[in-house]
């Protein structure tokens, strides 16, 4: 069974920053690409950030590259997500799962989700 807790979401201003984890159960984990995703009200859910099981290849979507750093602790199956200078379009729900890079950007994630952390921003 996938477990998926997420943690770290808040109420910020705008430039303000957060610090995201995902506890990730052992199946999930191992030997995994993790990623994480979100989603904005009335949108649909879309990468945001990802990093190869031995953390040495790492990939953003371009709105948050320079702001946003993807990085796990493979020890305590977790990863994290900071986020600095965040924006009011950073607004979102925000998901982590394992995931397979289908090249192009394109990221799928496993099937079944945490329930995510909210982050918001105000401006």
């Amino acid at each position: 069974q996938v477990q998926l807790v997420e943690s770290g979401g808040g109420s910020v201003q705008a430039g303000g920053s957060l610090r995201l984890s995902c506890a990730a159960s052992g199946r999930t984990f191992s030997r995994s690409a993790m990623g994480w995703f979100r989603q904005a009200p009335g949108k649909e859910r879309e990468f945001v950030a990802a990093i190869s099981w031995s953390g040495d290849r790492i990939y953003y979507v371009d709105s948050v590259k320079g702001r946003f750093t993807i990085s796990r602790a493979n020890a305590n199956n977790t990863v994290y997500l900071q986020m600095n200078r965040l924006k009011p379009e950073d607004t979102a729900v925000y998901y982590c799962n394992g995931a397979v890079n289908l090249g192009g950007g394109r990221w799928q994630p496993n099937d079944g989700w945490g329930q995510g952390t909210q982050v918001t921003v105000s401006s």
